[in-house]
């Protein structure tokens, strides 16, 4: 029996139905529109990131960019930084990446599926495609686990809680903590 494989072609043809469609490895993953705290975490870790940049001025953080890596791998991560450098040669004709930027950033929605996308699929394709830094963000455990490049494969370097504070040797002088990006969850 011959399995489907999906590709960019097909998202052509997929609805404009606020559901988000990616390809990972030629399977189809849809997720529905993120829940409101997803959309604030997100847009905290994209404030602190722009913000950091607005000074040390290496790059540019984007919120849910296109990221095309392959006909077959073709996603949608809810943040990314990526440096002047790669930035220069990354884009397509359409605006989407084509490399992968050195940071991405997943923030969990609930649901086995969407967890095992995230911890599973997503990890392996951004571990293949040289992604150098991947936070996996829990906004529901109040944790960000922080996935680093250690010999050519992103490796759980630590699980921070709620009560810590997020820094990156890829983003220096950046931090972030965790109890300002959690606590603005509390109004919900």
């Amino acid at each position: 029996m011959t399995q489907l494989r999906w590709t960019s072609a097909d998202l052509e043809l997929l609805p404009d139905d606020g559901k988000r469609y990616e390809i990972i490895d030629g399977e189809l993953y849809v997720s529905k529109m993120p829940s409101t705290q997803h959309q604030i975490v997100c847009g905290g870790i994209y404030f602190r990131l722009e913000q950091w940049d607005q000074s040390a001025g290496l790059g540019k953080a984007i919120i849910n960019p296109g990221v095309v890596f392959a006909e077959d791998d073709d996603v949608v991560p809810d943040v990314v930084w990526i440096s002047r450098q790669r930035l220069a040669t990354a884009l397509d004709s359409a605006g989407h990446l084509r490399v992968a930027p050195e940071l991405t950033v997943e923030v969990l929605s609930p649901g086995s599926h969407n967890e095992r996308r995230d911890r599973d699929a997503k990890l392996k394709l951004y571990s293949r495609r040289g992604v150098r830094e991947y936070w996996i963000v829990d906004w529901q455990a109040r944790q960000i686990e922080v996935y680093r490049r250690s010999e050519a494969v992103l490796r759980l370097v630590e699980t921070l809680l709620e009560s810590e504070t997020l820094t990156s040797l890829l983003l220096p002088g950046f931090s972030l903590k965790l109890y300002e990006l959690f606590g603005r969850l509390s109004d919900l």
